[in-house]
Protein backbone atom coordinates (compact mmCIF):
# COMPACT_ATOMS: atom_id res chain seq x y z
CA UNK A 1 0.00 0.00 0.00
CA UNK A 2 1.28 3.50 -0.89
CA UNK A 3 0.50 6.20 1.27
CA UNK A 4 -1.04 9.04 -0.42
CA UNK A 5 0.95 12.73 0.75
CA UNK A 6 -2.78 14.24 1.83
CA UNK A 7 -2.78 11.95 4.43
CA UNK A 8 -2.34 12.99 8.24
CA UNK A 9 1.20 12.44 9.28
CA UNK A 10 1.18 9.27 11.37
CA UNK A 11 -2.14 8.06 10.25
CA UNK A 12 -0.70 4.82 9.01
CA UNK A 13 2.04 4.81 11.82
CA UNK A 14 2.11 2.00 14.31
CA UNK A 15 1.65 2.84 18.17
CA UNK A 16 5.04 3.17 19.52
CA UNK A 17 5.26 1.65 23.31
CA UNK A 18 6.09 4.76 25.50
CA UNK A 19 7.53 3.89 28.76
CA UNK A 20 8.27 6.12 31.98
CA UNK A 21 10.65 3.22 33.16
CA UNK A 22 13.18 0.97 31.26
CA UNK A 23 10.99 -1.93 33.19
CA UNK A 24 8.05 -1.53 30.97
CA UNK A 25 10.47 -2.02 27.84
CA UNK A 26 10.48 -5.39 29.01
CA UNK A 27 8.54 -8.28 27.05
CA UNK A 28 5.86 -8.44 24.08
CA UNK A 29 9.20 -9.00 22.35
CA UNK A 30 8.33 -10.08 18.17
CA UNK A 31 8.24 -13.53 16.31
CA UNK A 32 10.09 -13.52 13.28
CA UNK A 33 9.85 -16.81 10.31
CA UNK A 34 13.13 -18.31 9.71
CA UNK A 35 13.64 -20.49 7.06
CA UNK A 36 17.10 -21.04 4.78
CA UNK A 37 19.64 -22.21 5.02
CA UNK A 38 18.39 -23.74 8.25
CA UNK A 39 15.21 -25.60 6.76
CA UNK A 40 14.28 -26.98 3.41
CA UNK A 41 12.72 -24.86 0.99
CA UNK A 42 9.19 -24.27 2.10
CA UNK A 43 9.92 -25.17 5.74
CA UNK A 44 11.02 -23.17 9.06
CA UNK A 45 10.39 -21.97 12.24
CA UNK A 46 9.41 -18.77 14.31
CA UNK A 47 11.94 -17.17 16.14
CA UNK A 48 10.61 -15.66 19.77
CA UNK A 49 13.40 -12.15 19.79
CA UNK A 50 13.97 -11.93 23.42
CA UNK A 51 17.37 -9.83 22.31
CA UNK A 52 14.60 -6.94 22.03
CA UNK A 53 14.40 -6.54 25.67
CA UNK A 54 16.46 -3.84 26.99
CA UNK A 55 19.43 -6.90 28.15
CA UNK A 56 17.74 -9.65 26.61
CA UNK A 57 15.82 -12.75 28.11
CA UNK A 58 17.07 -12.21 31.41
CA UNK A 59 15.30 -9.38 32.16
CA UNK A 60 12.25 -11.25 32.81
CA UNK A 61 14.06 -13.51 36.01
CA UNK A 62 15.74 -10.34 37.18
CA UNK A 63 12.50 -8.18 37.62
CA UNK A 64 10.41 -11.20 38.91
CA UNK A 65 13.14 -12.93 41.16
CA UNK A 66 14.08 -9.31 43.01
CA UNK A 67 10.06 -8.26 43.11
CA UNK A 68 9.13 -11.46 44.97
CA UNK A 69 12.15 -11.33 47.08
CA UNK A 70 10.78 -7.84 47.93
CA UNK A 71 6.96 -9.24 48.23
CA UNK A 72 8.24 -11.85 50.90
CA UNK A 73 10.23 -9.67 52.93
CA UNK A 74 13.47 -11.77 51.64
CA UNK A 75 14.98 -8.44 50.78
CA UNK A 76 14.58 -5.53 52.63
CA UNK A 77 14.33 -1.93 51.08
CA UNK A 78 17.91 -0.85 49.60
CA UNK A 79 19.71 -4.01 50.68
CA UNK A 80 22.00 -5.32 48.26
CA UNK A 81 21.67 -8.08 45.62
CA UNK A 82 24.65 -10.40 44.62
CA UNK A 83 24.67 -12.94 42.01
CA UNK A 84 26.61 -15.44 39.61
CA UNK A 85 26.19 -14.25 35.81
CA UNK A 86 27.90 -15.25 32.97
CA UNK A 87 26.25 -11.86 31.70
CA UNK A 88 22.84 -11.70 30.79
CA UNK A 89 21.38 -12.05 33.75
CA UNK A 90 23.76 -9.57 35.39
CA UNK A 91 21.30 -7.22 32.67
CA UNK A 92 18.38 -8.27 34.37
CA UNK A 93 19.85 -7.25 37.76
CA UNK A 94 20.97 -4.50 36.75
CA UNK A 95 17.60 -3.25 35.56
CA UNK A 96 16.10 -4.37 38.74
CA UNK A 97 18.63 -2.73 40.84
CA UNK A 98 17.58 0.73 38.83
CA UNK A 99 13.88 -0.09 39.50
CA UNK A 100 13.65 -0.70 42.92
CA UNK A 101 16.44 0.62 44.65
CA UNK A 102 18.93 -1.99 45.05
CA UNK A 103 22.64 -2.71 44.72
CA UNK A 104 24.06 -5.19 42.42
CA UNK A 105 26.78 -6.54 42.69
CA UNK A 106 27.20 -9.40 39.90
CA UNK A 107 30.25 -11.84 40.14
CA UNK A 108 31.99 -13.31 37.46
CA UNK A 109 34.88 -15.14 35.49
CA UNK A 110 37.85 -13.79 33.40
CA UNK A 111 35.58 -14.96 30.03
CA UNK A 112 33.48 -12.46 30.69
CA UNK A 113 33.74 -9.88 27.68
CA UNK A 114 34.95 -6.88 28.36
CA UNK A 115 32.41 -5.28 26.96
CA UNK A 116 29.61 -6.71 29.32
CA UNK A 117 32.05 -5.95 31.86
CA UNK A 118 32.05 -2.26 30.76
CA UNK A 119 28.20 -2.35 30.40
CA UNK A 120 27.16 -3.62 33.59
CA UNK A 121 29.59 -1.09 35.17
CA UNK A 122 27.65 1.75 32.97
CA UNK A 123 24.61 0.69 34.50
CA UNK A 124 25.29 1.14 37.84
CA UNK A 125 26.69 -2.05 38.97
CA UNK A 126 29.78 -3.48 40.63
CA UNK A 127 31.65 -6.53 38.76
CA UNK A 128 33.50 -9.01 40.88
CA UNK A 129 35.48 -11.58 38.62
CA UNK A 130 36.87 -14.86 40.18
CA UNK A 131 40.24 -15.60 38.91
CA UNK A 132 40.29 -19.36 39.15
CA UNK A 133 37.84 -22.20 38.08
CA UNK A 134 36.65 -24.28 41.35
CA UNK A 135 38.48 -28.13 40.70
CA UNK A 136 35.31 -29.91 40.37
CA UNK A 137 32.43 -27.46 39.50
CA UNK A 138 34.45 -25.37 37.34
CA UNK A 139 34.01 -21.02 36.62
CA UNK A 140 30.62 -21.56 38.28
CA UNK A 141 31.40 -23.58 41.38
CA UNK A 142 33.89 -20.60 42.07
CA UNK A 143 31.54 -17.91 41.34
CA UNK A 144 29.04 -19.20 43.56
CA UNK A 145 31.43 -19.58 46.24
CA UNK A 146 32.68 -15.85 45.92
CA UNK A 147 28.92 -15.45 46.49
CA UNK A 148 28.75 -16.93 49.00
CA UNK A 149 31.79 -15.43 50.91
CA UNK A 150 30.05 -11.95 50.28
CA UNK A 151 26.44 -12.53 51.75
CA UNK A 152 28.65 -13.51 54.61
CA UNK A 153 30.75 -10.15 54.84
CA UNK A 154 27.20 -8.08 54.01
CA UNK A 155 24.25 -8.76 56.32
CA UNK A 156 20.41 -8.44 54.89
CA UNK A 157 22.30 -8.93 50.79
CA UNK A 158 20.51 -10.89 48.93
CA UNK A 159 21.21 -13.89 46.25
CA UNK A 160 18.47 -14.60 43.95
CA UNK A 161 19.97 -17.89 43.06
CA UNK A 162 19.03 -18.47 39.52
CA UNK A 163 20.31 -22.06 39.51
CA UNK A 164 17.68 -23.17 41.92
CA UNK A 165 15.08 -20.46 42.32
CA UNK A 166 11.67 -21.31 41.44
CA UNK A 167 10.87 -17.82 41.10
CA UNK A 168 13.27 -17.84 37.41
CA UNK A 169 11.23 -20.44 36.28
CA UNK A 170 7.63 -18.53 36.89
CA UNK A 171 9.22 -15.37 35.86
CA UNK A 172 8.57 -16.95 31.75
CA UNK A 173 4.95 -17.38 32.16
CA UNK A 174 4.17 -14.39 30.47
CA UNK A 175 6.44 -15.51 27.47
CA UNK A 176 4.29 -18.41 27.18
CA UNK A 177 1.08 -16.51 27.16
CA UNK A 178 2.58 -13.97 24.77
CA UNK A 179 3.81 -16.68 21.93
CA UNK A 180 0.31 -18.37 22.90
CA UNK A 181 -0.81 -14.94 21.54
CA UNK A 182 0.95 -14.68 18.23
CA UNK A 183 0.84 -18.11 17.23
CA UNK A 184 -2.43 -19.81 18.53
CA UNK A 185 -1.13 -23.20 18.02
CA UNK A 186 2.54 -24.54 18.88
CA UNK A 187 3.75 -27.91 18.21
CA UNK A 188 7.37 -27.82 19.22
CA UNK A 189 9.57 -25.58 20.79
CA UNK A 190 13.60 -25.69 20.91
CA UNK A 191 14.98 -23.71 23.53
CA UNK A 192 18.71 -23.72 25.27
CA UNK A 193 19.39 -24.49 28.71
CA UNK A 194 21.58 -23.61 31.30
CA UNK A 195 19.54 -22.74 34.49
CA UNK A 196 17.08 -24.28 33.31
CA UNK A 197 14.22 -21.38 33.99
CA UNK A 198 13.05 -20.54 30.56
CA UNK A 199 12.81 -24.09 29.19
CA UNK A 200 11.24 -25.37 31.93
CA UNK A 201 8.78 -22.23 32.63
CA UNK A 202 7.38 -21.84 28.86
CA UNK A 203 7.31 -25.34 28.29
CA UNK A 204 5.04 -25.42 31.41
CA UNK A 205 2.96 -22.69 30.57
CA UNK A 206 2.87 -23.51 27.04
CA UNK A 207 1.14 -27.16 28.11
CA UNK A 208 -1.54 -25.40 30.31
CA UNK A 209 -3.08 -25.20 26.90
CA UNK A 210 -1.02 -27.72 24.75
CA UNK A 211 -0.26 -30.72 26.85
CA UNK A 212 1.25 -32.70 23.84
CA UNK A 213 3.94 -29.93 23.20
CA UNK A 214 7.32 -31.34 22.11
CA UNK A 215 10.26 -30.03 23.73
CA UNK A 216 13.64 -29.99 22.70
CA UNK A 217 16.71 -28.60 24.65
CA UNK A 218 19.72 -27.86 23.41
CA UNK A 219 23.02 -27.99 25.72
CA UNK A 220 26.60 -26.82 24.76
CA UNK A 221 29.53 -29.81 24.15
CA UNK A 222 31.37 -30.16 27.69
CA UNK A 223 28.34 -29.45 29.53
CA UNK A 224 27.05 -31.39 32.63
CA UNK A 225 23.65 -30.57 32.49
CA UNK A 226 22.41 -34.23 30.13
CA UNK A 227 24.83 -36.57 32.13
CA UNK A 228 28.12 -35.46 29.69
CA UNK A 229 31.65 -34.92 31.70
CA UNK A 230 32.46 -31.71 32.40
CA UNK A 231 34.43 -29.92 29.60
CA UNK A 232 36.24 -26.33 29.06
CA UNK A 233 33.02 -24.61 27.52
CA UNK A 234 34.05 -21.48 24.96
CA UNK A 235 30.25 -20.95 24.38
CA UNK A 236 28.61 -19.08 27.46
CA UNK A 237 24.97 -18.24 28.16
CA UNK A 238 23.74 -21.85 27.88
CA UNK A 239 25.03 -25.19 29.39
CA UNK A 240 26.35 -25.77 32.66
CA UNK A 241 29.49 -27.32 34.83
CA UNK A 242 27.20 -27.59 37.65
CA UNK A 243 23.55 -29.70 38.03
CA UNK A 244 21.04 -26.67 38.48
CA UNK A 245 17.25 -27.53 39.93
CA UNK A 246 15.84 -25.53 37.52
CA UNK A 247 16.23 -28.34 34.93
CA UNK A 248 12.67 -29.96 34.40
CA UNK A 249 14.36 -33.31 32.91
CA UNK A 250 10.73 -34.97 32.87
CA UNK A 251 9.74 -32.35 29.94
CA UNK A 252 12.46 -32.57 27.71
CA UNK A 253 11.58 -35.20 24.70
CA UNK A 254 15.40 -35.05 23.40
CA UNK A 255 17.95 -33.22 23.79
CA UNK A 256 20.79 -31.79 21.17
CA UNK A 257 24.16 -30.76 21.87
CA UNK A 258 25.69 -27.99 19.94
CA UNK A 259 29.74 -27.33 19.15
CA UNK A 260 30.82 -23.59 19.06
CA UNK A 261 31.91 -23.94 15.15
CA UNK A 262 28.04 -24.94 14.56
CA UNK A 263 27.06 -22.25 16.50
CA UNK A 264 28.96 -19.39 15.06
CA UNK A 265 28.04 -20.31 11.42
CA UNK A 266 24.46 -20.56 12.38
CA UNK A 267 24.62 -17.10 14.02
CA UNK A 268 26.42 -15.32 11.19
CA UNK A 269 24.31 -17.02 8.72
CA UNK A 270 21.07 -15.72 10.70
CA UNK A 271 22.62 -12.08 10.40
CA UNK A 272 23.16 -12.29 6.89
CA UNK A 273 20.10 -14.08 5.89
CA UNK A 274 17.37 -13.21 8.25
CA UNK A 275 18.66 -9.28 9.44
CA UNK A 276 18.43 -10.61 12.94
CA UNK A 277 21.03 -12.79 15.03
CA UNK A 278 22.15 -13.17 18.64
CA UNK A 279 25.31 -15.26 20.49
CA UNK A 280 25.99 -18.70 21.61
CA UNK A 281 22.57 -19.79 22.42
CA UNK A 282 20.49 -18.54 19.78
CA UNK A 283 23.19 -20.09 16.86
CA UNK A 284 22.68 -23.26 18.64
CA UNK A 285 19.08 -22.97 18.81
CA UNK A 286 18.75 -22.11 15.21
CA UNK A 287 20.65 -25.26 14.43
CA UNK A 288 18.70 -27.37 16.03
CA UNK A 289 14.98 -25.25 15.33
CA UNK A 290 16.10 -25.48 11.77
CA UNK A 291 16.49 -29.39 11.76
CA UNK A 292 13.57 -29.84 13.42
CA UNK A 293 11.60 -28.01 10.92
CA UNK A 294 12.54 -30.33 8.24
CA UNK A 295 12.42 -33.61 10.31
CA UNK A 296 8.79 -33.25 12.01
CA UNK A 297 6.01 -33.66 9.05
CA UNK A 298 5.18 -31.07 6.97
CA UNK A 299 2.98 -28.59 8.91
CA UNK A 300 4.29 -28.86 12.29
CA UNK A 301 4.45 -24.96 14.07
CA UNK A 302 7.76 -24.81 15.76
CA UNK A 303 8.72 -21.84 17.84
CA UNK A 304 12.10 -21.16 19.02
CA UNK A 305 13.63 -18.81 21.85
CA UNK A 306 16.09 -16.44 20.85
CA UNK A 307 17.36 -15.87 24.01
CA UNK A 308 19.56 -12.71 23.38
CA UNK A 309 21.16 -10.24 20.34
CA UNK A 310 24.54 -10.17 18.84
CA UNK A 311 26.42 -6.86 20.41
CA UNK A 312 27.89 -8.26 23.13
CA UNK A 313 29.43 -10.97 21.03
CA UNK A 314 31.21 -8.16 18.79
CA UNK A 315 34.81 -9.60 19.76
CA UNK A 316 34.00 -13.19 19.47
CA UNK A 317 31.23 -14.65 17.60
CA UNK A 318 31.80 -12.10 15.02
CA UNK A 319 35.60 -11.68 14.99
CA UNK A 320 37.15 -13.46 12.28
CA UNK A 321 40.48 -13.57 14.23
CA UNK A 322 38.93 -14.47 17.06
CA UNK A 323 37.12 -17.44 15.82
CA UNK A 324 40.20 -18.32 13.89
CA UNK A 325 42.49 -18.44 16.91
CA UNK A 326 39.59 -20.86 18.49
CA UNK A 327 39.66 -22.85 15.64
CA UNK A 328 35.53 -22.26 14.99
CA UNK A 329 35.38 -20.94 11.31
CA UNK A 330 33.99 -23.62 9.36
CA UNK A 331 32.08 -23.74 5.85
CA UNK A 332 28.57 -25.41 7.01
CA UNK A 333 27.35 -27.96 9.61
CA UNK A 334 26.31 -31.20 8.85
CA UNK A 335 22.98 -32.06 7.48
CA UNK A 336 21.56 -33.43 10.40
CA UNK A 337 23.36 -34.29 14.09
CA UNK A 338 25.05 -37.38 15.03
CA UNK A 339 23.09 -39.36 17.30
CA UNK A 340 23.48 -41.66 20.88
CA UNK A 341 21.30 -43.94 22.70
CA UNK A 342 22.27 -42.66 25.93
CA UNK A 343 23.33 -39.55 27.45
CA UNK A 344 26.77 -40.90 28.71
CA UNK A 345 27.26 -43.23 25.91
CA UNK A 346 30.22 -41.32 24.95
CA UNK A 347 31.59 -38.03 24.91
CA UNK A 348 30.24 -35.72 22.32
CA UNK A 349 32.45 -32.23 20.54
CA UNK A 350 30.00 -31.66 17.85
CA UNK A 351 26.24 -31.59 17.23
CA UNK A 352 24.87 -34.50 18.81
CA UNK A 353 21.06 -35.71 19.17
CA UNK A 354 19.56 -38.17 22.00
CA UNK A 355 15.90 -38.72 22.84
CA UNK A 356 16.96 -40.24 26.16
CA UNK A 357 16.53 -37.61 28.64
CA UNK A 358 17.37 -37.76 32.51
CA UNK A 359 18.42 -36.30 35.40
CA UNK A 360 22.07 -37.72 35.72
CA UNK A 361 22.08 -36.85 39.52
CA UNK A 362 19.11 -39.02 39.89
CA UNK A 363 16.69 -36.99 41.66
CA UNK A 364 13.47 -36.74 42.28
CA UNK A 365 11.54 -34.38 40.42
CA UNK A 366 8.61 -34.43 42.88
CA UNK A 367 10.86 -33.27 45.54
CA UNK A 368 12.21 -30.20 43.76
CA UNK A 369 8.43 -28.69 43.04
CA UNK A 370 9.03 -29.56 38.91
CA UNK A 371 6.51 -32.14 38.50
Amino acid sequence: MHLSLLEPLGAHAPLPVIARRPAQLVGNTPVLWIDEPFAPPGRGFYAKLEGANPGGIKDRPGLHMVAEARRRGDLAPGAPIVESSSGTLGLGLALAGLTYGHPVTVVTDPGMEPSMVRLLTALGAQVDQVTAPHPEGGWQEARRERVAERLTRAPGAYCPDQYHNPDNRAAYRPLAAELLAQLGRIDVLVAAVGTGGHSAGVAAGLRESLPGLTLIGVDAVGSTIFGQPAASRLMRGLGSSIHPENVDYGAFTEVHWVGPAEAVWACRQLARRHGTSGGWSVGAVALVAGWAAGTFPAGTRIAAIFPDGPHRYLDTVYNDAWCREHEVLRTTPPDEPDEIAEPDECVVTSWTRCSQVRDPLGRDLAKTGLR
